[in-house]
């Protein structure tokens, strides 16, 4: 099966849309906890408790934003779709699925 580079296109494009929406809600909640908020002790552990979740998660976010750039950016090479361990073509479903994919899914488990 041949790998259709422009519906892989459109479909990184898409998530870069979606991460890039994604990432600016969490900067938002990622924001300082003022120490004078009155929010009581056990209200602010969880505040400080869910800003570390959305840090972590941004930094996830982040880190795909650098995978589909580098997949768009590499797009049209000879070995886009090829695994970086095996050379085997990655299958077209994983590549929809996960256009940043630079790993078949066996090399992608080792």
């Amino acid at each position: 099966m041949k790998i259709d580079k422009e519906e892989i296109k459109q479909l990184i494009e898409k998530q870069l849309s979606i991460v890039e929406r994604k990432m600016y809600s969490l900067k938002e909640l990622t924001g300082a906890i003022a120490p004078d908020d009155a929010i009581g002790r056990v209200s602010r552990m969880d505040a400080i408790n869910n800003k570390s979740v959305n840090e972590a998660a941004l930094r996830q976010s982040e880190a795909k934003l650098k995978k589909l750039h580098y997949a768009l950016d590499h797009l049209n090479d000879a070995d886009f779709g090829l695994c970086i361990d095996c050379k085997a073509p990655i299958p077209p479903g994983r590549l929809v699925l996960m256009p940043e994919s630079r790993k078949c899914v066996r090399c992608a488990q080792k």
